[in-house]
């Protein structure tokens, strides 16, 4: 009502987003077999609430995503990331060491992380530290390893 009859800009604050693709399985019952068990139709109905929310005046729309065992390669989830300019990852793995606000940098994506946007300088640094965290990723088990060994004595 407000972005259509009255041509206001919206902020649009969906809890999850996730009920809307549960909602979906539930008839997909009725319909041909999907992947993981979600409805045919997902990606297409998906694209057509988010096409809809942006589709006249200007929306900001802020969507919380459930994601089922944390699995960011779920049918729900990465339907629903396709069609977001912006994600914000929070990790249990950080909350678990004591780290808040947890959000995890290398799941985590914006589409506005280009050079001709944030400057050559920082897209640069953004690089460097999200190689970096992603070299330590990889390194963590050997770390845990090392540091956890007791130390021969000679």
């Amino acid at each position: 009502y407000f972005r259509d009859v009255n041509e206001q800009d919206v902020l649009l604050f969906i809890d999850n987003i996730f009920r809307f693709v549960q909602a979906g399985s539930e008839v997909s019952a009725l319909l041909e077999p999907s992947a993981v068990g979600y409805q045919p139709t997902l990606s297409t109905e998906m694209g057509s609430l988010q096409e809809r929310i942006t589709s006249t005046r200007s929306i900001t729309s802020i969507q919380a995503v459930y994601v089922p065992a944390d699995d960011l390669t779920d049918p729900a989830p990465a339907t629903t990331f396709a069609h977001l300019d912006a994600t914000t990852v929070l990790s249990r793995g950080l909350a678990a060491k004591g780290i808040y606000t947890a959000v995890d940098p290398l799941d985590s994506t914006s589409t506005m992380l280009q050079p001709q946007i944030v400057g050559e300088e920082h897209y640069e640094t953004a690089q460097r530290v999200k190689q970096t965290l992603q070299r330590y990723k990889e390194l963590q088990d050997i770390i845990a390893i090392r540091t956890n060994y007791p130390k021969r004595i000679a």
